[in-house]
C-alpha cells in the first residue's frame, strides 16, 4: 500500500510523522510517497481539521483518508498520538471500513461570463469584501425564494455542518444523509428587509443560487479564501464525488460529535 503523509506545520506533528515511519519501516506492506504523482492510496493527516482539509484539497477524491489528532478539535482524526502503537498495528491487520462523506459542489459564475467549478468539504462561505452587508438573492431549483442581507451566507455538507455552520445555530445532519444546508450569518430582518432566518437542509436533486449583487466578495471554500471582483452568481449542489474515510475502529458519528462537542 503506497502511503501518504500530510502535517501541521509543528514540531509535534512532525515527530509524530517520523515515528510512525520508523514503526512501519521494513515493512514490505506498506511504502511512503511524495506527492498526488504518485497515487498513494492512503493519506495520513497529522495535525488538525485544517490539516486533513489541506490534505484533501491536494489529493482529491481518489484514496483514503484517516487521521491522527495533534491539533485542537480534531473532529475528522480517529486516533491520538499515544495509540500509535494501536494504530500501526491496525494498518497490519485490520480491515477498515470505508466511510465516503458528501461535499458540496459549487459552480462561480463572473460577470464576464467565466465560470469556476469548485467544491469543499466542509463549507462554501461568501461575505461582502469590506464590512457592509451582503446583498444576495436567493434561488431554490430556478425559484426566488429571499433576498438575503446580512454578514454572510453558508453551505455547508453534512460533515461541515459541524463546523461554522454550527457555530450559527445550524442543524448538524449526518453524512449519511446526501444533502446541503444553507444557513444564514447575521441577517437583517426589519419592518422593510425580511429572510427565512433558519437553516435550509436541501436534498441530493436540489440546487440553490446565489445572484450577488456586490462588486466584491469574499469567498471562502475550505481552507482556502479570496476576494472574488465581478461575482454574477454561485450555484451549489450536492457533490457528484465523495471524500473516503479509513475507520480502523468504530467510532460512529454521533459518538464524534459528542466527544467533540460535549465531553471533550
Amino acid at each position: 500500500m503506497k502511503i501518504a503523509t500530510v502535517l501541521r506545520n509543528d514540531d509535534y506533528s512532525r515527530e509524530m510523522d517520523r515515528l510512525l515511519r520508523q514503526k512501519i519501516e521494513g515493512n514490505d506492506k506498506f511504502r511512503f510517497v511524495e506527492g498526488k504523482a504518485e497515487e498513494p492510496e492512503l493519506v495520513i493527516s497529522i495535525g488538525g481539521d485544517g490539516t486533513l482539509l489541506e490534505a484533501v484539497h491536494e489529493y482529491g477524491f481518489g484514496p483514503q483518508y484517516v487521521g491522527i489528532h495533534t491539533g485542537h478539535l480534531g473532529f475528522y482524526a480517529d486516533w491520538h498520538p499515544d495509540e500509535l502503537d494501536e494504530f500501526v498495528e491496525a494498518l497490519n491487520h485490520v480491515q477498515p471500513l470505508v466511510v465516503e462523506y458528501p461535499c458540496v459542489e459549487c459552480c462561480i459564475t463572473t460577470v464576464s461570463g467565466e465560470h469556476h467549478a469548485k467544491w469543499a468539504l466542509n463549507e462554501l462561505v461568501i461575505r461582502n469584501a469590506s464590512l457592509s452587508t451582503l446583498v444576495t438573492c436567493v434561488f431554490i431549483n430556478g425559484e426566488e425564494f429571499e433576498t438575503f442581507r446580512g454578514d454572510g451566507l453558508i453551505v455547508s455538507s453534512p460533515s461541515g455542518s459541524t463546523a461554522y455552520n454550527k457555530a450559527v445555530d445550524g442543524a448538524i445532519v449526518h453524512p449519511s444523509i446526501e444533502a446541503i444546508q444553507l444557513s444564514e450569518i447575521a441577517s437583517i430582518n426589519n419592518q422593510a428587509y425580511r429572510t427565512i432566518n433558519s437553516s435550509l437542509v436541501l436534498p441530493q436533486h436540489h440546487v440553490v443560487e446565489l445572484i450577488v449583487m456586490n462588486p466584491e466578495i469574499m469567498i471562502g471554500l475550505d481552507r482556502e479564501q479570496a476576494v472574488w471582483k465581478g461575482v454574477r452568481s454561485i450555484v451549489c449542489h450536492v457533490g457528484r464525488q465523495k471524500v473516503k474515510f479509513a475507520r480502523y475502529k468504530k467510532l460512529p458519528f454521533w459518538r464524534r460529535v459528542r466527544k467533540s462537542f460535549i465531553t471533550g
